[in-house]
């Protein structure tokens, strides 16, 4: 067994200024759910999150186990990176991650590569990439135009 069972072959570990604001963001912006989580003394020191089943976000606070790791807000640089998730209704996600705190990057707009898609950057500066793809014009029902 190369991996535990319900676990992607690539999983992201983030960085968190605090673990539990952490579980409560994903969880009101993006939907998540939390799976495992490692409390130390009140303290969420390591969570992984799941999205449909299909997607796990790992985390763990500043400092935990060691650690000298910071979150791009802590650095006060923009993260190299941005997690594209697909979800069912762009324009729904973008409106519930903004309205739990997300900073808006890019609004939900059609784009070239075929997906409806938009950016918000969370509480710890990582950026995250919404997207639904656009129906193709074979795709149309030509009865419901008018």
């Amino acid at each position: 067994m190369p991996r535990p069972s319900n676990t992607p072959w690539l999983t992201p570990y983030l960085t968190v200024a605090s673990g539990r604001a952490a579980i409560d963001f994903y969880q009101r912006a993006f939907g998540f759910t939390a799976g495992h989580v490692v409390d130390e003394n009140g303290v969420p020191t390591h969570a992984e999150l799941h999205y449909k089943g299909e997607l796990v976000v790992m985390f763990a606070p500043e400092g935990a186990w060691g650690s000298t790791a910071r979150t791009p807000r802590s650095l006060g640089v923009e993260a190299s990176q941005t997690f594209y998730v697909y979800c069912d209704d762009v324009d729904a996600m973008y409106a519930q991650a903004i309205g739990a705190g997300a900073v808006s990057v890019m609004a939900p707009a059609d784009q070239f590569w075929g997906d409806r898609y938009c950016m918000v950057e969370d509480p710890d500066g990582y950026r995250w990439g919404f997207g639904t793809p656009l129906p193709k014009a074979a795709d149309v029902d030509p009865s419901s135009e008018s």
